[in-house]
């Protein structure tokens, strides 16, 4: 198990901010375009968190236009270029997948003080 240890600890990124279910975040992901490499903003509020390790993911939705959007991504994978947090929120569930059918100010979460 060392070994399996050692080998995810050196591909795990360090600088990866404390982030909790229903905070708002910004993940910065790099986008390839033809021959053209940009990085683009994905803001949205957490609503799950899966596996652990170097497996982890989070699951971000966000609206836009009216329309739900939601993306999984894998916190230590190379085409993410950063993760920031907006803004805590104060929730009492581990996953929120209840805010797929709110919409408008329904949706949102409270904010931690």
């Amino acid at each position: 198990m060392d070994l399996v240890k050692a080998l995810e600890d050196r591909y795990k990124k360090p600088e990866i901010p404390e982030m909790n279910i229903g905070d708002t975040v910004r993940v910065s992901v790099k986008v390839k375009e033809g021959n053209r490499e940009r990085i683009q903003a994905f803001d949205g509020t957490i609503i799950a968190k899966k596996h652990g390790g170097i497996n982890e993911t989070i699951t971000v939705r966000r609206v836009s236009y009216n329309v739900g959007c939601e993306k999984v991504f894998p916190i230590h994978s190379p085409i993410i270029s950063s993760i920031q947090v907006l803004r805590r929120g104060k929730v009492r569930r581990a996953k929120l997948y209840y805010l797929r059918d709110r919409v408008g100010k329904a949706a949102k979460t409270k904010e931690k003080i």
